[in-house]
């Protein structure tokens, strides 16, 4: 073989090497552990608001927790690890303060008997060390209560949900601190008004009417769309049944009356029992509190 040849082989070998090495090299290998506080991430709708809440949940394991893992009259981080962050999609009232759309990291300084709850404009805090009160958005109060049973795992939900408000609950050990959320849904009117009066072949009567209805709003209305609704479905019983309780808040007893006992006239042919069941029981209940 001549020498050039030689060397020309030796090359194209070496650069095949080098590219098995670095194309086929395994990736460095991962460990990945429990976390001891894991983390959380929390989705909740009110009204048209979504509220998303991101936090680190540590658990008791054995010690006490207010007054000494995290002492009263300290800011806390609100969980574990980096401070806790929420997102409101639109503008709410916390405990009846406003509060704007956006992110924000929730701080807490705990009490014996009131805790204050604090919105800052998210940065990129760990823990709470960094915290300056000059930074804060919005300070409330809410007060302790007694949940009367441990809880292991700090937990924060929502509860008490209803078109236009929730409670955010915050729970730890044997401690419930809740806040009342609002949401401002008097926009919302307008655009129901408008897209009922359109040209859109589905419209939503039933959900339409029963927001009228919760919130108090103009219950014929209400009342024209449940008909509309119905014409749509003449069998669907469950809509009768709440045509039956706009009329009942209309104060038209007589009427609410009947319309329920057409409703269990209609449940009775479902293929469901439960079903069935269901709506039979819900008309008499509604029928009972008419008399």
């Amino acid at each position: 073989m001549k020498p050039s040849l030689t060397r020309s082989c030796l090359v194209f070998a070496g650069a095949l090497t080098f590219s098995a090495g670095l194309f086929g090299q395994a990736p460095a290998p991962k460990l990945d552990l429990p976390a001891p506080s894991p983390t959380a991430t929390l989705k909740q709708r009110v009204g048209v608001t979504d509220i998303e809440v991101i936090y680190s949940r540590p658990s008791m394991k054995g010690r006490e927790i207010f007054g000494k893992l995290e002492p009263y009259g300290a800011v806390w981080r609100t969980g574990a690890n980096n401070a806790t962050r929420i997102t409101f999609s639109t503008d709410v009232k916390v405990q009846g303060s406003a509060l704007a759309a956006g992110t924000y990291e929730l701080f807490t300084i705990p009490g014996r008997e009131e805790w204050t709850v604090i919105f800052q404009k998210a940065g990129k805090q760990w823990g709470s060390y960094a915290y300056d009160q000059k930074n804060d958005t919005l300070r409330v109060t809410a007060r302790v209560i007694d949940f009367g049973a441990s809880v292991e795992t700090f937990t924060i939900d929502f509860n008490s949900l209803r078109d236009s408000s929730a409670t955010m609950n915050l729970l730890w050990e044997r401690t419930l601190v809740s806040l009342k959320l609002e949401v401002d849904l008097s926009s919302l009117i307008p655009q129901i008004e408008a897209f009922m009066a359109g040209p859109a072949e589905k419209k939503p009567y039933v959900n339409a009417a029963m927001f009228y209805l919760d919130n108090g709003l103009d219950l014929k209305k209400a009342l024209a769309w449940m008909d509309a609704a119905i014409a749509e479905q003449p069998d669907a019983f469950y809509f009768v049944y709440r045509k039956a309780k706009v009329q009942a808040a209309l104060g038209d007893k007589a009427g609410a009356t009947a319309t329920a006992k057409a409703s269990i006239a209609g449940a009775a042919k479902a293929p469901s029992p439960l079903l069935r069941d269901e709506y039979v029981r819900l008309n008499n209940e509604l029928i009972a509190s008419l008399k």
